[in-house]
């Protein structure tokens, strides 16, 4: 695995929610300082990501190589953003010979409420559902009404950040605390994984895949289509 490099300015990127953001941050021991956040909308990363990216090294006065490392968010949520983002980091990457931290939206987003588990929005009436466990450990997994009347939060408080996923919950989970913030970001992942990058906590960037949770409206019905023609 490849270390950070002494020049230390970090690059998170985001594209898997409804709307994402790009941030670029200044380690100060195992915290980091936020120098700028871009956000950026929806259902256009592919036409943005990179030009944002650009921006933000071009106003801090950082060069490519002069990044750390760079933190990605690698879902879940929209297969199309994730798969931007996950092309932009690795192309980043490899250019430069950048190390590179992945984390889970939904480890951001419990981070960020203070709490050990979290949803999100998944549509089809379910949620992207991360459960703490005895021993700090969590599971992640898709969830509808059924798979949640089985389960419940470890510590009996789940982090939200959209209407959909507290309607869901509350509706199955009346007993358990929702604790509502606002979406996970960038910066927010640069701040849950400052420590990770400068213990060395790099992923092999040829594994590195989306964390999906759901299989593509793709594989569903063409999966579908063979077993009709079967």
């Amino acid at each position: 695995m490849p270390n950070a490099r002494k020049t230390q300015f970090l690059l998170g990127i985001d594209t898997c929610g409804p709307s994402g953001s790009v941030a670029l941050g200044r380690p100060t021991g195992e915290s980091v300082e936020i120098l700028e956040q871009i956000e950026l909308e929806g259902r256009n990363y592919s036409a943005t990501l990179v030009a944002a990216v650009a921006s933000l090294l071009a106003n801090a006065g950082v060069a490519l190589n002069g990044l750390g490392a760079i933190v990605a968010v690698n879902g879940p949520g929209s297969f199309t953003g994730v798969r931007v983002g996950l092309s932009a980091v690795k192309g980043l990457a490899e250019a430069a010979q950048i190390p590179v931290v992945a984390v889970s939206r939904l480890e951001v987003l419990a981070w960020k409420a203070g709490v050990g588990s979290a949803a999100l929005d998944a549509h089809r009436h379910e949620v992207f559902l991360r459960l703490s466990e005895t021993r700090g450990a969590a599971r992640e997994r898709l969830a509808g009404a059924e798979e949640l009347a089985a389960l419940r939060p470890a510590d009996g408080q789940i982090a939200h950040c959209d209407e959909a996923a507290a309607a869901l919950l509350s509706a199955e989970w009346p007993d358990v605390r929702l604790a509502q913030t606002g979406p996970p970001t960038a910066a927010d992942a640069l701040k849950l994984c400052a420590s990770r990058v400068a213990q060395g906590d790099f992923v092999d960037l040829a594994l590195l895949d989306g964390n999906y949770l759901r299989r593509s409206d793709a594989e569903i019905f063409g999966e579908a289509a063979r077993v009709k023609s079967a």
